[in-house]
């Protein structure tokens, strides 16, 4: 079992950054997948990044690369989401969620295939 907890959500500007922090206690298994998602009001879920914690292999979705970083300290249990460069469209609730079971890289951008979710940070970006 694990749980999760989402850190580091706010307000900000158009063009400003924040880093979120999910933290989990419980055992964070070398086959797991630790992945960021998002949901606007009135939208799905959409992936936003993920991370093996085997090899510390990352994967964003397009709408996000080269401005969102996803990364892990593996002593403390934690994944942060560095997002820079943020738009009004970022605005959503963040999720962090953990794939006990991860089947291959394909499936990292399926929430459906996450076992453990957090709570959700708020992150509000105005224009």
């Amino acid at each position: 079992q694990v749980q999760l907890v989402e850190s580091g959500g706010g307000l900000v500007q158009a063009g400003g950054s924040l880093r979120l922090a999910c933290t989990a206690s419980g055992v964070i298994y070398s086959n797991n997948v630790v992945g960021w998602f998002r949901q606007a009001p009135e939208k799905e879920r959409e992936f936003v990044a993920a991370i093996k914690w085997r090899n510390n292999s990352k994967y964003y979705a397009d709408s996000v690369k080269g401005r969102f970083t996803i990364s892990r300290v593996a002593a403390e249990n934690t994944v942060y989401l560095q997002m820079n460069s943020l738009k009004p469209e970022d605005t959503a609730d963040y999720y962090c969620a953990v794939d006990a079971n991860a089947q291959g890289s394909y499936y990292l951008s399926i929430s459906t295939e996450y076992d453990y979710w957090g709570q959700g940070t708020q992150v509000t970006v105005s224009a």
